[in-house]
């Protein structure tokens, strides 16, 4: 029993070791013809000038007035579509910006 779990792990570290993955080098900068670089559908994607980028949309939202100074960006209101919680400091005039999902943020002020 021993011996054919043995063999199972040395026949299946050799399939790992000869299989044919990803090259990480600088000395791979052309692309096969099996993987290019581009796919047809990102291809297809980048010509079509009728859409909007994601940051030109995001770009469209209006910074998001908040009295406090610390702001928790959570990226929507449904965990499973947000990102991890990011706490955001208001003290500067500019708004502040959200790494993840690009919401700004701006310090409401009463006067």
């Amino acid at each position: 029993m021993a011996s054919h779990l043995c063999r199972a792990v040395i026949r299946s570290s050799r399939l790992a070791s000869t299989a044919v993955g990803r090259s990480f080098s600088s000395e791979v900068t052309q692309p096969s013809s099996k993987f290019p670089l581009i796919s047809e559908h990102t291809a297809k994607w980048m010509q079509d000038t009728s859409k909007k980028s994601p940051m030109e949309l995001i770009n469209e939202v209006p910074p998001i007035k908040v009295e406090g100074r610390i702001v928790a960006c959570e990226g929507d209101i449904n965990p499973a579509l947000g990102h991890p919680i990011e706490f955001i400091c208001l003290d500067l005039d500019e708004p502040a910006i959200c790494k993840y999902c690009g919401l700004r943020y701006i310090q409401e002020h009463h006067h």
